[in-house]
């Protein structure tokens, strides 16, 4: 962000909310503040779709959410049947896996309120590492956490439906047995029985 631009206070509330989502970094003040300086300020209006799941271009870039809530979804391949990944807030970092290997997002990230962000691209960030290494690196550190407990999340997620998968198909199984014991006995008395003409 161009702090000429930014007011002051906007400035600083923007760094104190990049070190509260980036807590493991231990970025003081004015490494948060390098790293906002290296961000642009965007605006987004409720309802419109800030990154769509498997969008190929331009995924070269986070945010960090200001102010406002973003709704994170999956979909399941049927249309209508998405599935609410989270909810996100103030504080919070989006797209990060687009900033590191630009692959086509993961999910769609849709404005519930009116948003302000900090983008932070891939070349800002190239330029953080040239410029500021070890402010980089600890940025590089937390975002690397944040995925990291994403995916022990997403795994714990994954375990539960695979543990209610088993339950249900124990069910099925029973449900069926049941059915073939009450089935095979009236099936043979019906072929038993003679035909009437």
């Amino acid at each position: 962000m161009n702090n000429s631009v930014v007011k002051p206070d906007l400035r600083e509330r923007a760094a104190r909310l990049l070190m509260l989502a980036a807590p493991l970094a231990q970025l003081a003040l004015d490494d948060a503040l390098i790293v906002i300086d290296a961000m642009e300020p965007a605006f987004v209006r409720a309802g419109l779709i800030l990154m769509e799941q498997d969008e190929a271009n331009d995924t070269d870039y986070m945010a960090l959410v200001l102010e406002g809530e973003v709704r994170a979804e999956s979909g399941t391949g049927v249309t209508g049947e998405e599935i609410v990944v989270s909810v996100i807030g103030p504080g919070s970092l989006i797209g990060e896996m687009g900033l590191l290997d630009g692959a086509p997002r993961s999910a769609t990230c849709t404005a519930l309120t009116d948003l302000k962000l900090a983008t932070l691209s891939r070349e800002a960030l190239m330029s953080l590492i040239d410029s500021y290494p070890t402010v980089a690196a600890r940025l590089l550190l937390a975002i690397s956490k944040g995925l990291s407990d994403r995916l022990r999340d997403s795994n714990r997620r994954l375990r539960l439906l695979m543990q209610v998968t088993r339950a249900v198909q124990l069910e099925l199984n029973a449900a069926h047995s049941i059915n073939m014991k009450l089935l095979v006995p009236a099936v043979a008395a019906a072929v038993a029985m003679p035909i009437e003409s």
